[in-house]
């Protein structure tokens, strides 16, 4: 599920951003993006690209709930249009291959956006981009059909109408209400067949990519091998790709980082792993390529479980853990400062950040013990019993990756003092989300939101409250944790339709009081991204913020 570190166009991450919540004080530099920027001639013509993936995906619309991952988004980002571009700061530009024009033109009495569309732009089927396909994303998207399954509602939901202007290539789209992270909608956008039913939405892209408008186009799947192959679009309208083409693989932690000091791939994410580092660094011709992430590590905690359905219970374990202690194994030999991170919303280097942890901002034994107590769980032995039941909860890890392991055993150890049994279950990388988070079926998770540019709308469906559907189904959408509430609801609510950038950070840091309070996700630290990458290859590595450019990716001499 994606998460979002910045807010609106003002509020920016940069190498000097402003210390938390003191706007015009100086922060420590950070490195915004460290991707070898080299102008497109200077690039060579040709060559293939091989990417490591975490895991190799099933569902390629990425605007569906089992699409909306890391993994899905890298590929895409090279198929997919969007009318927006992000740098490295968390400030969008127009994508003029896409969009020529953006503009909010009404905000009385309702707020209008006008779209003028590149009538150059086409999907790989021969047809044009037109407002239709954004009006039947929008019909997809906004949440009256529980039919869709969709990954997130936001902005959606507060259109009234999409519409054509004065010709196919005008879109006008009419909110109900004032939504200020409008530059966050229709990226990606998918063609108006991928949302005609629920059917083509929800199975149409499993497998399979139908269509594609970028510089790149889809080329094959091998299931064997768990490669996605991209070819060069000869028909695309923008700058061409400098490669032939680009084969992404799914590999395991430790298969990633032996295929790269192999050569069999030529970048990859190490993520928050020493040994992995150490071992890229030493491989022939490489560099490693570091960057302040958009991304924090966490544990999710599932709301529905039935131990974690009671707060005091997922406060109690919050209050067992301490952060700092797994914060520092982590970052373990990367080369980057051990900060807590003590908000959902915003990075610690951004302006408007605050520490609203509160009484669960450090461990508390104490008050640890007297909650669970209070909540009917007495201790037995050296482990706490509730009606016959022991305390055990199911921390479900995927395989091949050491460092959820290690978080893990940490976590058993600090846990066992207040009488709580952590059992760690691993799974299949390639289950861990589709069998184990999404559909509910573990007791804590630990894993990493990726952000966007746009805080409050990328995040609102991780932690808005469960839509009560047919009889007692709950649905959950994006919120992985399963619990919320109307007043968190409301919150987010007021700070998406807030303009003024100021009011919607504090109404965002009143929500952000809530959600700790809720314990849906126990936000650990920011992530430093951290890329092994061919030393020859230009325009990608560590990208923090920044929308990659896929055409000017290429190598150099």
């Amino acid at each position: 599920m994606k998460r979002a570190c910045a807010l609106l166009l003002a509020l920016t991450t940069a190498a000097c951003a402003a210390q938390p919540g003191a706007p015009g004080e100086q922060a420590a530099q950070v490195t915004a993006a460290d991707l070898n920027l080299t102008p497109r001639e200077k690039i060579k013509t040709g060559g293939t690209l091989r990417w490591g993936l975490t895991e190799y995906p099933a569902q390629w619309n990425q605007n569906h709930i089992d699409g909306n991952h890391i993994n899905v988004k890298t590929v895409m980002d090279a198929l997919m249009p969007r009318p927006f571009r992000s740098d490295e700061h968390g400030v969008p530009a127009l994508d003029a291959d896409y969009v020529a024009a953006a503009d909010v033109t009404a905000t009385s009495p309702k707020q209008v956006v006008t779209y003028t569309l590149n009538p150059k732009a086409r999907w790989s089927t021969g047809e044009p981009i037109t407002w239709a396909d954004y009006d039947a994303q929008w019909r997809a998207l906004r949440g009256k059909d529980p039919a869709f399954h969709v990954a997130n509602v936001t902005g959606y939901q507060d259109i009234a109408s999409v519409t054509k202007g004065r010709n196919d290539f005008q879109v006008v789209v009419t909110f109900a209400r004032p939504f200020g992270d409008w530059r966050s909608l229709f990226a990606p956008l998918y063609p108006k067949s991928a949302t005609a039913s629920p059917q083509n939405f929800n199975a149409g892209w499993v497998g399979k990519i139908p269509a594609t408008a970028g510089p790149f186009r889809f080329g094959a799947f091998d299931t064997r091998a768990k490669t996605i192959t991209l070819s060069r679009d000869q028909k695309w309208w923008g700058e061409p790709a400098k490669l032939d083409s680009i084969v992404f693989r799914g590999l395991e932690s430790d298969a990633r980082v032996a295929a790269f000091a192999n050569g069999e791939l030529d970048v990859f994410d190490i993520g928050p792993s020493a040994a992995d580092l150490s071992r890229a660094k030493s491989a022939e011709g490489a560099v490693v390529r570091q960057a302040a992430g958009p991304d924090f590590r966490h544990f999710t905690f599932n709301g529905e479980s039935p131990i974690l359905s009671d707060v005091r219970v997922r406060q109690a374990v919050a209050l067992g853990i301490d952060r700092a202690v797994i914060a520092k194994s982590d970052l373990k030999g990367l080369n980057w400062p051990v900060t807590l991170l003590d908000n959902h919303f915003l990075m610690n280097s951004q302006q408007g950040y605050r520490p609203n942890a509160g009484e669960l901002a450090a461990p508390d034994a104490a008050r640890a013990g007297a909650l669970l107590d209070a909540a009917g769980w007495r201790m037995n032995g050296s482990v706490r019993q509730k009606a016959g039941k022991q305390l055990d909860l199911r921390f479900v890890i995927p395989s091949g990756l050491q460092l959820a392991r290690s978080e893990g055993e940490i976590t058993q150890a600090m846990l066992a003092k207040l009488g709580i049994k952590l059992t760690i279950e691993t799974v299949p990388s390639n289950d861990f989300f589709t069998k184990y988070v999404i559909p509910g079926n573990y007791d804590i998770a630990p894993f990493s939101y990726v952000g966007t540019p746009f805080p409050v709308s990328a995040s609102y469906g991780t932690y808005a409250d469960g839509v009560r559907s047919q009889g007692d189904d709950i649905s959950w959408n994006a919120n992985l944790g399963r619990s919320g509430n109307a007043e968190i609801d409301a919150k987010l609510r007021a700070a998406m339709a807030e303009l003024d950038p100021g009011k919607a950070l504090k109404l965002i840091n009143e929500a952000d009081r809530l959600v700790w309070r809720e314990v849906n996700v126990l936000p650990l630290y920011q992530r430093p991204q951290t890329v092994a990458v061919d030393a020859k290859l230009a325009n990608v590595g560590a990208r923090g913020f920044r929308d990659l450019d896929y055409a000017d990716i290429g190598f150099v001499s």
